[in-house]
């Protein structure tokens, strides 16, 4: 039975605290706030080199802090998508959408049939697309999740989430930064990644 690998624990910080041992590394800590697009980003640094494993995808009842944070009730469905992103060969994050039923209707039931394309990729291509607020977590490694690309993870991971609004419609995009992901630099900002990058 499939397991997600990684589970918040605690608040999520919308500001970093002042404690060390809730500081992320200096070298993370751009792309964790990074506000453009991740995929671009990511595919930028790999020099093209990127592509997405798709985990799972089915529709259940999110977690509670998922369904506090888009303010559903506590029967709604949605669809929860959970993928791998790889970068040069390795897995450099861990990604999980949420799309509440009700955001999937009219011109975005679209997003129900996804394959193995960036979620982030079709949102920041949408014009009007709003994003909220990113807010910081240390997400802790469920032990009972088994997938072998994830063997030799830590406890425990550092990890963003904020929501999106397409056409007055909130999503809810969790990422958190795998332990072969070692960058040497900042992302790029937005206006910097050309426009045939442009994703998320």
């Amino acid at each position: 039975m499939y397991q997600s690998p990684f589970e918040p624990s605690g608040e999520w910080l919308n500001r970093l605290q002042e404690s060390r041992h809730r500081q992320p590394p200096a070298a993370l800590l751009p792309w964790l706030l990074h506000p453009g697009s991740l995929t671009a980003a990511l595919r930028e640094l790999a020099d093209g080199d990127f592509h997405v494993r798709i985990l799972k995808q089915h529709w259940q009842n999110p977690r509670i802090d998922e369904r506090r944070e888009l303010a559903l009730r506590d029967r709604c469905r949605a669809l929860v998508r959970e993928v791998l992103l790889y970068g040069r060969g390795q897995p450099w994050v861990y990604a999980r959408s949420v799309l509440p039923e009700s955001s999937l209707r009219g011109r975005s039931r679209y997003l129900r049939n996804l394959d193995n394309r960036p979620l982030g990729e079709l949102l920041f291509s949408e014009a009007g697309i709003r994003r909220g607020p990113i807010a910081l977590n240390r997400l802790h490694r469920n032990p009972r999740c088994d997938l072998p690309e994830l063997a030799g993870e830590g406890d425990s991971a550092w990890g963003r989430r904020s929501a999106f609004w397409l056409r007055g419609k909130p999503l809810l995009v969790t990422e958190a930064f795998l332990s072969a992901f070692r960058p040497q630099r900042a992302p790029l900002a937005r206006a910097e990644v050309s426009a045939e990058q442009t994703g998320g």
